[in-house]
């Protein structure tokens, strides 16, 4: 018997290429499967195989858990009576008593075929995929061999993927049969059909469709840096060349624009702007903005943010149709663009202006004159006034040096007063929000302000709400309202 269990491994390891190990762990789940039939009782059984006599043994086994928690009697045990059986067993740990095992020759039964040979399949597809993974290969080209539910699926070799409706690009009409490029964005391991997943709208997509028509980028010479897409209407790119001599935008344009006209053809139409990359993000958005004609730029770090300024003539150009033009550029650099006309920059200046100098009149307690020259000198908060170097403020000429040495004394005083009055507000609220994962003292000391003072407050508010009053991007956000709201799942 127990040659016979080695044969048939060692035939079924030559016959699918699969590991000995995968066959022999797939035979003690058949065995452990066929054991567990001659109980009428829901029981969990173990098929144990000595990999090189081919013996087998078998054990039916509890799990052991805390004395008040057994709820499945016939596959539990508690820890106190399984104490009395073996010492040193612990919780987690299996308690195990041998059973006579079955003979193996009346395993005819389907379903322990059935276990042994999906697990050869699942081995197989395994080998199949890592095979296919260790080339790299992230441009794949394939048949369309069925659709389901509106889903392609593709064959490409031995390897089936799927390309789902919601990637591929915007009425394109796919068809069975048909010839389909497309880029592997995800693998699904726990997929039960095709475990690659396929996409026709990624900008990665575009990036590799244009390494394939220019070879300069796989010389190191030429070099993507970013790609945005709005799927099959318009895309940008943004280029950039390692060496001096050759022109990036030309490179990729390609004689008579044959490589950029292949690389629209593939995306059915697609416009495609190639763009120049720089390290300078204002100079990256002008470039980005392209063909529209920017008056002025200003640039607001710590909202990662511009206020792009344009005349009349351009304004529709820069937005595009639809905001189009402006929304690529924006992902591109990864800025949040404001288009504006003069008049509207004006205005906004104008306003912020005013808002600057009603806030150092009331802090500062300082006439409107005195405001109105700190603003002009670009001061915009009271941490700039307070702390920036005293020969700076002594070089505005219009403030003598004793009313910069009150202003900065007043505008520390304020600061000084609102630190140790969040930190009081801090001093009420709970330890379950202070201790809550993705928190910090900042957002605390926000939401204090407004009245949330315990994790139950925060559960309670809407993704939104937070945004608002804390200034945190909408992602941040929704990982800690659903972490504060975890308690209601439990």
């Amino acid at each position: 018997m127990s040659r016979e269990i080695l044969m048939l491994v060692d035939a079924l390891s030559r016959e699918k290429a699969v590991e000995k190990e995968i066959i022999f762990t797939a035979l003690e789940l058949a065995l452990a499967s066929a054991t567990k039939k001659r109980f009428q009782e829901d029981i969990e059984t173990r098929v144990s195989i000595d990999r090189v006599t081919g013996d087998y043994q078998s054990f039916r086994r509890w799990l052991v858990v805390e004395d008040n928690a057994v709820e499945h009697p016939t596959r539990e045990i508690a820890l106190s009576a399984a104490k009395q059986i073996n010492n040193d067993i612990q919780l987690g740990d299996y308690n195990e008593e041998s059973l006579e095992p079955i003979e193996f020759g009346r395993i005819g039964a389907q379903a322990a075929k059935q276990v042994i040979f999906q697990k050869i399949r699942d081995a197989e597809r395994e080998q199949t995929l890592n095979d296919f993974l260790e080339r790299g290969e992230y441009l794949i080209t394939g048949t369309i061999k069925r659709m389901e539910r509106g889903n392609a699926i593709i064959e490409s070799g031995k390897i089936e993927a799927e390309l789902p409706r919601d990637q591929m690009i915007p009425k394109e009409n796919l068809r069975v049969g048909d010839r389909v490029r497309a880029y592997l964005y995800k693998v699904d391991r726990n997929a039960r059909g095709p475990q690659l997943k396929l996409s026709r709208i990624s900008p990665e997509f575009l990036i590799k469709l244009f390494e394939l028509e220019v070879p300069e980028i796989e010389e190191g010479l030429l070099e993507i840096k970013v790609a945005a897409r709005d799927p099959g209407s318009r895309a940008k790119i943004a280029v950039k060349s390692n060496d001096q001599r050759i022109d990036p935008i030309g490179t990729c344009v390609g004689m008579r624009g044959s490589r950029v006209q292949a690389v629209i053809s593939e995306l059915t139409g697609e416009r495609v702007d190639i763009v120049l990359w720089s390290d300078d993000p204002a100079t990256f958005i002008i470039n980005a903005l392209s063909p529209a004609e920017i008056s002025s730029i200003m640039v607001d770090e710590e909202k990662h943010s511009m206020d792009i300024v344009v005349d009349n003539d351009n304004l529709a150009q820069a937005i595009g149709r639809s905001g189009q033009n402006v929304r690529l550029a924006s992902e591109l650099t990864g800025w949040e663009l404001n288009i504006m006309t003069v008049e509207e920059s004006q205005a906004k200046h104008e306003k912020e202006s005013t808002q600057l100098c009603q806030l150092f009149m009331q802090k500062l307690d300082v006439d409107k004159e005195i405001a109105e020259i700190l603003v002009q000198e670009g001061f915009t908060t009271l941490e700039e006034v307070a702390y920036v170097p005293l020969s700076e403020m002594l070089e505005i000429e219009s403030l003598g040096t004793e009313i910069v040495e009150e202003i900065r004394n007043r505008a520390r005083n304020i600061l000084l007063t609102d630190a140790i009055a969040n930190e009081e507000k801090v001093e009420h609220v709970a330890e379950d929000l202070l201790a809550l994962e993705g928190m910090d003292i900042n957002i605390v000391r926000q939401l204090a302000a407004k009245g949330i003072n315990t994790q139950a407050d925060l559960a309670d508010l809407a993704t939104d709400d937070l945004v608002e009053i804390t200034g945190i991007d909408i992602e941040r956000a929704n990982q800690l309202i659903m972490k504060a709201r975890e308690p209601w799942f439990t």
